[in-house]
């Protein structure tokens, strides 16, 4: 997922720049990954689901609810 993320990375607010740091999956019964970088407050809805739709290709999470949380480092 990162070389996804550097070839579009989020889109910059206030000449501010998200860096998405690391990826992890929570331990819970159905999928939650967590994107952790350094202004989470910055990351709209649109590139929240863009994240989501990039994982369902390839992982195959086609069917199951997933959830994507976008926390700070």
């Amino acid at each position: 997922m990162l070389p996804e993320i550097e070839a579009i990375p989020p889109p910059a607010y206030k000449g501010k720049y998200v860096k998405i740091k690391y990826i992890t999956q929570l331990p819970t019964s159905t999928p939650q990954i967590a994107f952790y970088c350094n202004l989470p407050q910055y990351v709209k809805e649109p590139y929240k689901r863009f994240l989501e739709n990039k994982l369902r290709h390839y992982y195959n999470f086609s069917g199951v609810p997933l959830e994507v949380h976008i926390r700070k480092k």
